[in-house]
């Protein structure tokens, strides 16, 4: 059966010594308080939520889905109470500060938290996943008015909020939008359109519904630059319990997938709503919430990666089949000529090493890119502000891109680990492989990732802020020469790596600049090269801080010997997605025949 167990014990080494965050904790205000002891007091609890409460639901929210019914719907039927749970103990007002009646703790310990709940339960997780990214936005583009009633409601989770960007015939290019505002004298506008894609836009788990949405205002400008923000409740009132504003549900989708989250269309008929930030910068407003949410979803692959995991170790270690090829170490004892649990054998300790090494290496920096957001934002330095706003923008498209990718191919892999059964609902991994493939496509495709990444960040200033994300990579080979010999060796193969990283971002600039089309072929490749080799880094340092402790201590033993094998087995992706990089100078034909009945002619 499937089940999940939050690994608090790794979590609490990436947050203390591989990210290490004490010493910045203690020169941010907010967060100097903080120790060891009361993060691994969050931790455990946090757990204890994921394992006991959310996790359980899991398959019954897959198998019972969302129902609607005139305009309302009903989430699956244990879904309501867990969010009560979750409100009461607080959780969504974790990262919020405490003037807005938040615990002003970190945004790291924010990212512990939804890692755990999209491994435990990705459907359920959806509904309050957006409200931190709505806090930002309304916090930082609300008026005195808004912020006063939305935001202390936002944060104590009794209010839950949605994003509404998509409309059927503009998805990815929102410049093709129609949703219409109306000004009205009292200072609102009546907002006219439809929305479609929006998780969690109707739902019986909170009271009201703030929905942001992307309107256009009369005579603004065409395409992205004419679009604006507002803020339109489900139910009008100071305290939300008013009317029920013109927002309609018109239906629900059925998917493949998370089938616990309601996925709405929406109708806006006259709904009275209110401008957040300035008229035609709605997009510039949009993004606060996005960037958040894109690193969430980022962590949304990260979770399955983890209980996809799990599952197939446990299953490994008790499905016993055929004999070992060689001799097992003298430490495993095998009956001679007997049938042994799957996980002695090599292709599967291939597998199994590969989907722990993604994972924890992965999860190292995706909370780093976390604890970037905290300094980014209260650090008292303002170049160290600065420098860390920089460092994640380059990060986040990395983390949803690649993230996302890996927990679907991951679940996939670990499906195979199964065999036959991973193909059937009993053992769970199926609904996980179902559930991880959505997230390599909402909130911006992966393909819009990566042209983010390498379009609009690194060519517009030369690679400059990038060639500074990667100089920690050669910053962590230096500090690695210091250490035992396994790291050193390691540190030298750093050295190599970072310098082909340069030698590839020049080659890809230059080629970029003789050919328009070039950067939009490679830039997916491009991004995962950027994400191994960053990897490789963290990895490095893994080592470096495990060597010491490894003869005696069998958990950083384990550390160095995934260190190793990233190396040895997946470090050899990046000159792939370099060789990708040059293949990438030839054009891509253009498809003048396609099936029957079909002509691109136009």
């Amino acid at each position: 059966m499937w089940r999940y167990c939050a690994p608090v014990r790794e979590m609490q080494f990436v947050i203390d010594e591989w990210v290490g965050v004490a010493k910045d904790w203690q020169e941010m205000p907010p967060m100097e308080a903080l120790d060891t002891d009361s993060v691994h007091d969050i931790l455990v609890q946090a757990a204890r939520f994921a394992e006991d409460i959310l996790a359980p639901s899991n398959r019954l929210g897959d198998q019972e889905g969302c129902r609607w019914s005139e305009g309302c719907v009903a989430t699956p039927s244990t879904f309501p109470d867990i969010y009560r749970q979750f409100c009461e103990a607080g959780w969504p007002t974790i990262a919020c500060a405490t003037e807005d009646g938040g615990q002003g703790l970190p945004q790291l310990l924010n990212a512990v938290l939804y890692e755990m709940c999209y491994s435990a339960n990705h459907g359920w997780s959806m509904y309050p996943g957006l409200a931190h990214g709505a806090y930002e936005c309304v916090r930082t583009h609300g008026s005195p008015e808004l912020k006063e009633i939305y935001l202390p409601r936002i944060v104590s989770g009794e209010w839950l909020a949605t994003m509404c960007l998509s409309e059927p015939q503009a998805g990815t290019d929102l410049g093709l939008l129609t949703t219409a505002a109306s000004p009205q004298e009292d200072g609102s506008y009546l907002i006219s359109g439809t929305k479609i894609f929006i998780s969690g836009g109707e739902q019986d788990m909170s009271e009201n519904i703030v929905h942001l949405v992307l309107a256009r205002l009369p005579g603004a400008p065409s395409g992205s630059r004419g679009i604006s923000l507002f803020l339109i409740p489900k139910r009008l009132g100071v305290e939300g319990r008013g009317d029920i504003n013109n927002v309609y549900c018109d239906g629900i989708e059925h998917k493949m997938g998370i089938k616990g989250s309601a996925t709405c269309v929406m109708r806006f008929d006259g709904a009275q709503g209110w401008l957040l930030g300035e008229p035609h910068r709605g997009l510039a407003a949009m993004f606060v919430m996005m960037n958040s949410a894109r690193l969430y979803v980022g962590l949304q692959g990260l979770g399955h990666a983890e209980a996809a995991f799990q599952n197939a170790a446990r299953y490994a270690a008790e499905r016993r089949q055929m004999r070992l090829a060689a001799p097992s170490p003298e430490s495993i004892a095998v009956p001679p000529g007997a049938a042994v649990p799957i996980f002695l054998h090599a292709s599967i300790r291939r597998s199994l090493m590969t989907l722990k090494s993604q994972v924890e290496g992965q999860r190292a920096m995706a909370y780093w890119a976390a604890h970037l957001l905290d300094l980014a934002e209260h650090h008292p330095d303002a170049e160290r502000r600065q420098e860390s706003h920089e460092l994640v923008s380059l990060l986040t498209p990395v983390i949803k891109a690649m993230y996302t990718d890996n927990g679907f191919a991951l679940a996939a892999r670990a499906q195979q680990i199964f065999g036959g059964y991973g193909y059937l609902e009993d053992y769970g991994i199926e609904q996980t492989v179902r559930d991880s493939r959505i997230a390599l496509i909402y909130e911006g495709t992966n393909e819009v990732q990566a042209i983010d990444l390498l379009v609009r960040k690194v060519l517009t200033d030369g690679g400059a802020k990038l060639q500074r994300l990667l100089a920690r990579m050669s910053d962590e080979a230096s500090a690695s020469r210091e250490s035992g010999p396994q790291t050193k060796l390691l540190a030298e193969r750093l050295v190599a790596l970072h310098r082909e990283l340069l030698e590839a971002c020049d080659n890809v600039i230059a080629g970029a600049a003789a050919d328009a089309e070039y950067a939009y072929r490679i830039a997916s490749d491009f991004l995962q090269m950027i994400g191994v080799g960053l990897m490789a880094a963290f990895w490095c340092k893994a080592a470096r801080l495990s060597e010491s402790r490894a003869a005696t201590e069998p958990y950083y033993r384990t550390k160095l010997a995934s260190a190793q094998f990233y190396f040895d087995y997946l470090v050899p992706e990046m000159r792939h997605r370099a060789d990708a990089l040059l293949s990438g100078k030839a054009a891509v034909p253009w498809l003048e025949e396609l099936p029957e009945g079909w002509s691109c002619r136009y």
